[in-house]
């Protein structure tokens, strides 16, 4: 009789063990990313006990745990905000620009503690970085205001690298060298080639001062954004309203683009010279800007009026540009006075809204030049 070794179906090769370390195939993946935050650093847990803004979603988690310990009669597992220092240090030092050193010679950081490797979420106020050796370049061309320029080590260095680095020296930017690890973890992984200039939060104007010193103006003109999600598109339209005299440009708080970097960079330094104000609610905006002795026309491809023959265009006015798809919402659309159309020859359905925003314009400068 043959023995196990002579059997069919056996094992000719050895089993394999388990696999060393902690992770199995996947530590590789934890590789660079930092120690794990305990509970009470984590701003999404219910244990978060930090000293930053608690969020809204996290006090709600907290609640809820006291209401469930209360009914069963046990201590609440949630954490003490407040208690625990969860920031690096603050104010004037050196290194990154409102950060302070250690004592040690390195610089220090500003904003919640996270683990190495990963981005932290950006406050709505946060300064924003701007990456990208063209982008840089010609933000610092067109005076975009700048608070620090970050250059990774061992960057390649070519013309535009070198005009960056002298026009941010000659501006007096703060100059950080850091390591191209660490400019990885600010901008999340986007492609930065080298090279990030941090943009300051937007000033923005009070609606109600913004339309108080148009109406000091001889020919007061408003441009009044609709829905417009694109920032380059908001660039553009800040842009156009410098160059034909508009006094200001607002824009909703809410499923709307904001000033950020690319928004600055595309109106060509024009947003440092023309209020930009944000409104909670653009019906009600509209509604006081015609309270306040302004026609608001919105620009509809299927409007009711030409362009060329808007005799509103003298007086007080406010151009309302619709969203790139969609046009002009509904309530706005009925708030407006008239809708206008700009006549096209081809068959192209619309124009861009930078596009539009920029033909009307053009035309209320022209008539109020001709008929003044």
């Amino acid at each position: 009789m043959a023995g196990n070794s002579q059997r069919r179906g056996r094992r000719l090769t050895p089993k394999a063990g388990a696999p060393k370390g902690s992770g199995g195939k996947n530590r590789d993946a934890l590789v660079g990313r930092g120690r794990t935050l305990p509970a009470d650093e984590r701003p999404w847990h219910k244990a978060y006990s930090g000293t930053e803004k608690l969020p809204q979603r996290t006090a709600w988690k907290q609640e809820k745990e006291r209401r469930t310990a209360a009914d069963e009669g046990r201590t609440p597992k949630i954490g003490k905000p407040g208690t625990k220092d969860t920031t690096w240090g603050r104010g004037g030092g050196r290194g990154v620009p409102g950060g302070k050193g250690d004592g040690r010679g390195k610089p220090g950081r500003g904003g919640p503690r996270v683990a190495p490797g990963r981005k932290a979420n950006p406050a709505k106020d946060a300064p924003e970085l701007l990456v990208g050796r063209n982008p840089v370049l010609e933000s610092l061309r067109a005076h975009v205001p700048a608070t620090a320029l970050y250059v990774a080590q061992g960057i390649d260095i070519d013309d535009r690298v070198n005009e960056i680095v002298r026009t941010a020296a000659d501006r007096g930017i703060a100059l950080l060298e850091v390591s191209r690890a660490e400019l990885d973890r600010m901008t999340g992984g986007v492609l930065h080639q080298g090279i990030g200039l941090q943009v300051p939060p937007f000033a923005y104007e009070p609606f109600e001062d913004l339309v108080a010193v148009a109406l000091e103006q001889a020919a007061p003109l408003l441009v009044a954004l609709d829905g417009v999600t694109d920032p380059r598109n908001l660039g553009a339209v800040i842009r156009s309203a410098a160059a034909f005299g508009a006094q200001g440009v607002f824009v909703p708080e809410r499923r709307a683009a904001g000033i950020t970097a690319t928004a600055w960079r595309t109106s060509a330094g024009a947003a440092a010279r023309v209020p930009v104000a944000q409104v909670t609610n653009l019906t009600r905006s509209l509604k006081a800007c015609k309270d306040a002795g302004f026609v608001v026309v919105g620009l509809d491809a299927d409007g009711e009026t030409d362009l060329y023959d808007l005799e509103a265009a003298v007086g007080p006015l406010v151009v309302v540009v619709g969203s790139e798809g969609r046009g002009l919402s509904r309530l706005v659309g009925e708030t407006c006075d008239l809708t206008v159309r700009v006549p096209m020859v081809s068959d192209v359905e619309s124009l861009n809204a930078s596009v539009a925003a920029a033909v009307t314009l053009a035309e209320v400068t022209r008539r109020r030049a001709t008929e003044g």
